[in-house]
Formats: structure tokens, sequence, C-alpha cells
């Protein structure tokens, strides 16, 4: 897919402003920019060269935590000294976080050079964001030469442009509701379509056992002729205990013996998201192996060596400023759990959402004597503050309307205490504007 490169180079700045405006991006404007086929796909792998032929990969899906996932794979795949490739999306910050090779992101002169050379091809083929992105990923990883890629799907599974690949595992974390526009209402429909990425003989790996879902997978994998490993099911959690060194340590119990692994990541969710991770190494384990010290070392560093972001992160003391990207029903409640087992005298909650979500669900769940801030990220799909206090009046939640995040996050600085805790959140695009502002 090489395209004779413009006469005149783009900035950076250019490049970005290009993809953005003439490349459907479903971050930015929602189901017009999703595609439900694998056309588009096969067309530009044909054209790319077939680039992810070049390295093994770890297919990874799921409703939650599929990024930290990805991130502690990459994380333990580094530490264990291969050269690893991560795709995820979507970032917070910049474009590159997306495509990384040992946790640096790809070079803007990458990006811009690619572009080029098939910008004249995408005027053409007209692919989505999310198809360009991905293709780029490939032919950046097979330009670097990785021994192994982590690729994340962006959304489903089955139709996801990723799924033109040939995974030496295939990762579920979890099914719950959500973009059930495009997946499906019911939750058989959403572990059908995560399903898809199940390969012929390739093991897969689920993270969470339900009825629902587990019939589901079950049946693919039996289709497939396909091994299938419940990660909760052969490792137990035991419990969890904040160290002083700001990392969580995790207990769990395999094959009858308590194992204890150590991460940066602060969700207390995370402990799901650690036994996928562990089960998903122990069955790629002759394709690539990595010893149980790097293991270790890399779950205690996941943050540090691939620059996670936006998972239960604390970004402030004395008042404590929490961001994190849980965005659906099932993600927000782990985010209640965690602030019901957190200590502070007041909660204050700054939050957003995107118009697709079912925001009054999410409501009902959130704490009623916290004091809230209702916000909108700077994008198109945001949803209206104003709808969303209204709906959060109805479930007795008490709050005020800003028109960003950088009024909310200052009035709630000036309101909080320093023994209070503000809390950031709702929308990956919230935390990414706030990031925004206090990266500045």
């Amino acid at each position: 897919m090489q395209q004779e490169a413009s006469k005149f180079q783009m900035t950076y700045e250019e490049t970005l402003n290009y993809m953005y405006e003439s490349l459907p991006m479903y971050q930015r404007i929602g189901g017009a920019a999703y595609k439900a086929d694998l056309e588009n796909a096969y067309e530009l792998d044909k054209l790319s060269g077939t680039p992810h032929k070049s390295f093994k990969t770890i297919h990874i899906a799921g409703t939650n935590g599929k990024g930290s996932v990805s991130h502690m794979l990459a994380s333990v795949f580094q530490h264990a000294g291969y050269k690893t490739g991560l795709y995820t999306s979507p970032h917070l910050l910049d474009f590159r976080e997306r495509i990384k090779v040992d946790g640096i992101p790809v070079s803007k002169e990458y990006v811009i050079k690619y572009i080029q050379r098939n910008q004249c091809f995408y005027e053409f083929i007209k692919p989505s964001f999310f198809e360009m992105t991905v293709f780029m990923a490939f032919s950046y990883f097979k330009t670097q030469k990785v021994d192994i890629a982590i690729i994340e799907t962006g959304l489903g599974g089955r139709l996801d442009t990723t799924n033109i690949i040939s995974p030496i595992a295939s990762v579920i974390t979890n099914i719950a509701h959500d973009h059930m526009q495009f997946l499906g209402k019911e939750l058989k429909h959403i572990a059908k379509e995560k399903a898809g990425i199940i390969k012929p003989g390739i093991p897969a790996v689920i993270g969470e056992t339900d009825d629902i879902s587990s019939r589901v997978f079950g049946s693919r994998a039996c289709l497939m002729e396909s091994p299938v490993y419940f990660a909760d099911q052969e490792i137990k959690y035991e419990y969890s205990l904040r160290s002083v060194h700001d990392t969580v340590s995790h207990r769990f119990s395999v094959n009858g013996s308590s194992v204890d692994y150590e991460t940066d990541l602060l969700g207390a969710y995370q402990y799901k998201n650690i036994r996928t991770c562990i089960k998903a190494l122990e069955v790629t384990k002759n394709l690539i192996p990595v010893t149980e010290n790097d293991i270790i070392e890399g779950l205690k560093q996941v943050r540090t060596t691939t620059g996670l972001m936006g998972r239960w992160q604390e970004m402030a003391y004395n008042p404590l400023v929490v961001c994190d990207i849980a965005h659906n029903e099932a993600g927000i409640r782990e985010i209640v759990n965690q602030l019901e087992n957190s200590a502070y005298k007041k909660l204050h909650m700054i939050l957003g959402f995107v118009n697709d979500k079912e925001i009054g669900k999410i409501l009902e769940i959130l704490p009623k004597d916290a004091k809230y801030y209702f916000t909108r990220a700077d994008i198109p799909r945001s949803a209206d503050p104003s709808m969303v206090a209204d709906l959060a009046s109805k479930c007795k939640l008490i709050g005020n309307i800003y028109n960003d995040v950088g009024s909310a996050y200052h009035n709630a600085i000036q309101s909080a205490d320093a023994e209070d805790l503000i809390y950031i959140g709702g929308s990956t695009f919230i935390v990414a504007d706030y990031l925004a502002l206090e990266k500045k």
C-alpha cells in the first residue's frame, strides 16, 4: 500500500487534523464511523502486504479490562526481553499512545510519512479512522521487527478490524452491557460478537465466568476445536492489600498454593485483570516463554513500563484526586465499590458522559451523599450536562453544571478540604480532558 509521497510534507499537527477530519472517527462522531464488515480490512491487509503475519500476536477483547490486560501482558513480555508491540484505543493525550513498541509511542515522523504515502489510497477507499490506525500499527510493528504484539479490539470482536489476525491466543476479559446499538441488547448477543475472535485451534482465555456468556464461548470454542480456559475458575482470588510503596498486592490460590502479585495499578478491580493475564501467559508459554520473575516484575511496573494512564490513577493528595476511564454500568460499579472502601471526609464527583450510554442506569448506582460537578468533554458525542443533571436529580444526586472539565475541577478544588476525595470520570474523554489540563 505505497502511494507516491506528497510533494509538501505535512507537520504532525496537520497530519492529525487530516486524519480526524477526513476519516470517520467513532470516538468523536459515534455510529456514523462504525463499519459492520471486514471488507476494507481485508483490502487494506492485502495492499499493505499482510504485515501482521511478520510477528506473533495475542488478541484481546472484552467489555471492560481489555486495556489493562493488554498493558499487563506487554509489560511482562518487555521484562522478559521480547521486543513488544502494543496496539490499544482510544488515546488520552496523544494519538501516538495507540501504537507503542517497548512502551515508546510511534514517532511523529512515522505517522506523518505513513499518512503521506497512503493519502491518495485512503481518499479512494475511504477507510474509517480505526481501520487506518490498525494498519499503521501493523506496518510499524513489522518495520520494528517486534517479537510479539498485543492487539486490543476496538469494538466487539467478530467484525472488528483487528480480527484479521491469527493470534497465538485469544483473550476475552468479560461481558457486560455496552455498545448495544452495535453488538445487541442481550448479553448472549454481545458475547457472540466477542466470541468471534476465537480462531480454529487457537487457545481462548476467558477472564470471568457467567452462565450466559460461558455457554456462548464454550460453544464457539467447540466449533473452532479450540481449547478454552476460564481464568477465574483456575486462579482463585483471595484478598488485596495496599502497600506503603504505592502498589497493591493481590493474593491468589493457584493449584492449592497461595501466590502474591504486586502491581502499580491501584484499582481494586485489577485482580480480575491480573488473573486473566496470568492465564494468558500460561497458555502461550510454549511459543513465547516467560519466567515467574518476569511476571512478578512486569506486573509490578505496568504503568512505568508501558505508560498506561487513567485506571484509578491517583493524581494528587490533600485532597486525594483520582481519575478512571470506567464508562459503563459494570465499570462504574467497580468504581463505586472502591469508593465505598476508601477513606475520606467528603466525596466530590466530576462526571460527564457520551450520549450513547445508558446514563440513567449509571446514575442510579452512584453515591447519594457526594457533591456532583456535571460537565462535558470537548468532543461532539458529549452528553449535555444539563440533561445529565436533570437525570441525576431524579436519582437524588445533587450538583452543579459546568461547561468544561477545567471549570468543574477548579470548583471542586476550591470546595474540597484536605481530607476529601475528588473523583473524575464517567467517560474516557472526561479523563482525557483532565489529564490534558494537568499536563499544561
